[in-house]
């Protein structure tokens, strides 16, 4: 019964669900970044290099052909292309998450600084003070009465 409730516990505890959240917001980003790149930036790019598409980009190391029992064997490539754009994939979201971090930082930091603008309120006073402004202004009040 132990396990369980300490297992409990772990997955119950504020950092990993955050961890969880920022996984799962993570991988839709990416596929959002990934579309960006595919089907946004490349085409254009290619466009401007000669209409290449990037992911029919390869290098052939081996032509496909049949082989002498007359089975099929398929090329061999380097996939150049899906490499290039996979580079292009963590360019744009490496970049996207830094200006994310750094205006994170720029609010974190302006936020500081409105706080030390902010003087603190003066602390409250002790008992001894407060037993000791009672004490002053009974004296007050009996020094303004027999006068």
């Amino acid at each position: 019964m132990g396990f369980f409730k300490e297992f409990k516990e772990f997955a119950m505890r504020g950092n990993v669900i955050d961890l969880a959240v920022g996984v799962v917001i993570g991988g839709a980003f990416g596929k959002i970044v990934s579309s960006v790149v595919a089907d946004v930036i490349m085409p254009p790019l290619g466009l401007l290099i000669g209409g290449v598409n990037f992911t029919d980009l390869v290098v052939t190391l081996k032509a496909a052909g049949v082989d002498a029992a007359g089975v099929a064997t398929p090329a061999v490539t380097l996939n150049i292309g899906n490499f290039l754009q996979t580079i292009f994939d963590f360019i744009i979201i490496a970049f996207a998450i830094f200006l994310f971090v750094k205006g994170l930082n720029r609010l974190t930091h302006l936020k500081k600084q409105e706080e030390a603008a902010i003087p603190p309120a003066p602390p409250a006073p002790t008992k001894e003070e407060v037993l000791l402004t009672e004490i002053r202004d009974l004296l007050k009040e009996r020094n303004g009465s027999t006068s």
